[in-house]
């Protein structure tokens, strides 16, 4: 007989960020929950909804589906999995449905979003007692041995908008919040991605993206406002040249139309702008001149973080 559990885990968008994954004298850190990295960014309502279904089997086998595709590439799933299964008496059948509300490999934080609902909804299946900061270690683990991100999955168990001040795991990491209300709204514009492997591996861009990095988290920190918050990850995004022409020119769109301020996603050909609800349609109308609608995505704040659903 089969078992099933539902879990919601919001998107998470990274405003900016620093690898950090090395020791201060350039020693690679091999604990993969002291890797991670600083930065910041928003959580917001859309995301992934995961169901698990799990059956006792003989051996175990895992099958992941994403937007009702087989997806035998979604590692980070897997991952989660395995390490969860290692915990469980007896060998299981599971099959991982997630369904995606948000572009996936455009800084979205798609995969720690899929990650973690796993980890919630296959942790209540298996009977296994775990707390949040667990399974986010679970989750963020698979994330870092998979290259497919660094530090997103504390800021989704949270939700808002995050300020990770320093790096690691769910119960390594520092993370704080800038006060935000339900009157504030994402608007994100998406060309296509980047691929986050990529980005980790260049030294060059390693260097230049981390530079940038601490000294955005520092001016952030001086002031802490949203409005600084996005001005400051502007210069992120310009100062790194992770910037295209296209999201300059959807930021600037952005600007006029009455936006707190907007940026790059981190790390995808996407930009993402703060606004107030009464500023959405002339944001959105702007992003109209530079894209078709499908490529538009409205979404409140998340306040809640990652849960488990009846």
């Amino acid at each position: 007989m089969s078992k099933k559990a539902r879990a919601f885990s919001p998107a998470g968008i990274s405003s900016f960020f620093e690898i950090c994954d090395r020791t201060h004298d350039g020693v690679p850190i091999k604990d993969p929950e002291r890797i991670g990295a600083r930065g910041g960014g928003f959580v917001i309502d859309k995301g992934v909804l995961t169901e698990v279904s799990a059956a006792e089997a003989e051996a175990n086998d895992v099958q992941v589906f994403i937007n009702d595709k087989l997806a035998p590439e979604a590692e980070t799933t897997k991952v989660v999995v395995e390490m969860l299964l290692a915990k469980a008496e007896g060998n299981y059948e599971i099959k991982v449905i997630h369904k995606v509300d948000v572009p996936i490999g455009a800084g979205f934080g798609s995969s720690a979003a899929g990650a973690l609902g796993t980890a919630l909804a296959l942790s209540k299946v298996l009977g296994l007692n775990l707390t949040y900061n667990q399974l986010g270690r679970i989750a963020h683990t698979a994330e870092v041995r998979c290259q497919t991100g660094l530090g997103t999955v504390g800021p989704i168990i949270l939700g808002g908008c995050i300020i990770t001040i320093e790096p690691g795991a769910p119960g390594y990491a520092s993370i704080d919040r800038i006060p935000i209300s339900p009157n504030h709204r994402i608007v994100t514009g998406t060309y296509r991605p980047f691929l986050t492997k990529e980005m980790l591996s260049s030294l060059e861009k390693r260097k230049t993206i981390n530079e940038c990095g601490r000294r955005t988290l520092e001016k952030i920190l001086v002031d802490p406002s949203l409005e600084n918050f996005m001005w400051t990850c502007k210069e992120f995004a310009i100062g790194t040249g992770i910037v295209t022409s296209r999201v300059r020119k959807l930021i600037e769109l952005a600007e006029k139309s009455g936006a707190i301020g907007a940026t790059q996603n981190m790390v995808g050909e996407a930009v993402h702008a703060l606004v107030t609800i009464d500023k959405v349609k002339s944001v959105v109308q702007a992003f109209k001149k530079a894209m078709s609608s499908e490529k538009i995505l409205v979404a409140k704040i998340d306040l809640q973080g990652a849960r488990q659903l009846g």
